[in-house]
């Protein structure tokens, strides 16, 4: 019996979903063929269907096998988003990590195709409740670590402490998502031009001393 050589197998798979990522960022899910995807990554469909049962199997695994977000090198040589962002939750200084959670998830947004492809993540998810836990259980991660950051942070006297940190994190979290919305519907936004201000404006929002209007 031929043995399956676990990394060529995982690497094939990298390799389709790397192909088919691009359809999908610049087609949609809908409006891409698997004939498409199985010229992109240049093998007949027998070989595609042999790795992934499915189109929409593909679709999961851009989200899944290595996550929009995921900032290791794809080698298992650095460190996950989720093994950052509990380094994030058990740092010394929580302000800092704060800043540093957020570049971490802005990050993506400034890769061409990343931004497209959430938005397509977005659209399948209202008719794939299996892509829309998987985005879900992403984002309730992500979010917990901000709401924590944000304890952390006012226990610290790092921001203001009357700001409730559920409410505060949601908003981080709204600010983050605008940058990719932003730049998959508007040509001239540039996510990495924008990155800066976002940063000030949380600043200005979260630290203490910082006049606001009433309301």
């Amino acid at each position: 019996m031929r043995t399956v050589d676990p990394a060529r197998h995982r690497a094939r798979r990298r390799h389709i979903v790397d192909a088919a990522a691009g359809l999908f960022a610049t087609k949609g899910f809908e409006r891409t063929t698997t004939a498409e995807i199985c010229k992109a990554a240049g093998m007949s469909a027998g070989n595609l269907f042999h790795y992934f049962p499915n189109k929409r199997a593909i679709f999961h695994a851009v989200f899944e096998e290595e996550p929009v977000g995921e900032q290791g090198d794809g080698h298992g040589g650095g460190p996950t988003k989720t093994e950052r962002l509990a380094a994030a939750r058990a740092a010394d200084d929580p302000w800092a990590a704060l800043l540093e959670t957020v570049d971490l998830l802005a990050a993506p947004a400034l890769e061409p195709l990343v931004p497209a492809l959430v938005m397509e993540a977005m659209i399948q998810a209202y008719r794939d409740p299996e892509l829309e836990a998987l985005l879900s259980r992403d984002n309730d991660e992500e979010r917990a670590t901000v709401g924590t950051l944000l304890r952390n942070a006012a226990a610290a006297g790092q921001i203001d402490p009357g700001l409730d940190p559920d409410e505060a994190a949601a908003w981080v979290m709204a600010l983050i998502a605008a940058l990719y919305t932003s730049a998959a519907t508007d040509p001239s936004f540039d996510p990495a031009a924008e990155l800066p201000t976002l940063r000030l404006i949380l600043q200005r929002f979260l630290r203490p001393g910082t006049s606001r209007q009433p309301g």
